[in-house]
């Protein structure tokens, strides 16, 4: 068998996780990265995209935002700013949370970050829905 961490993944929203993973593979600010078991201590902030967990249960992907990962070598904890199952990912969906990045992208302090942050949305959204 495997060796597992707990998964936690929550969103302002609700819970949409919480389960013994083997791995999670989380799109990170500064590139994307996958979380085992016996993982180093890291902090890391999301940027836009999909982050999936492998579990006995089969492997579940979620559209993400933003937010932040916290990674431990027992467990991966989310805090992300928007979470939907990648199933339940819906073209207006895709196209609510690009408006809503970019009302966050014209107020934003860091516009080289938040230019950045929608464009992976952009992007984010030609990969779920071509």
């Amino acid at each position: 068998m495997a060796a597992t961490l707990q998964f936690d993944l929550v969103s302002p929203e609700r819970k949409l996780a919480s389960v013994q993973a083997t791995e999670v593979q989380i799109p990170g600010a500064d590139g994307d990265m996958t979380a085992m078991e016996g993982h180093a201590p890291t902090i890391t902030t999301l940027r836009p995209g999909i982050l999936k967990s492998v579990s006995a249960e089969g492997t579940r992907s979620y559209v993400v935002t933003g937010g932040f990962a916290e990674i431990s070598a027992t467990g991966v904890s989310v805090l992300a700013e928007r979470a939907v199952p990648l199933d339940e990912m819906t073209p207006a969906l895709m196209d609510q949370l690009i408006a809503d990045a970019s009302e966050a992208t014209a107020v934003a302090s860091d516009k080289d970050a938040a230019d950045k942050a929608m464009a992976d949305l952009v992007a984010l959204r030609a990969a779920v829905h071509g």
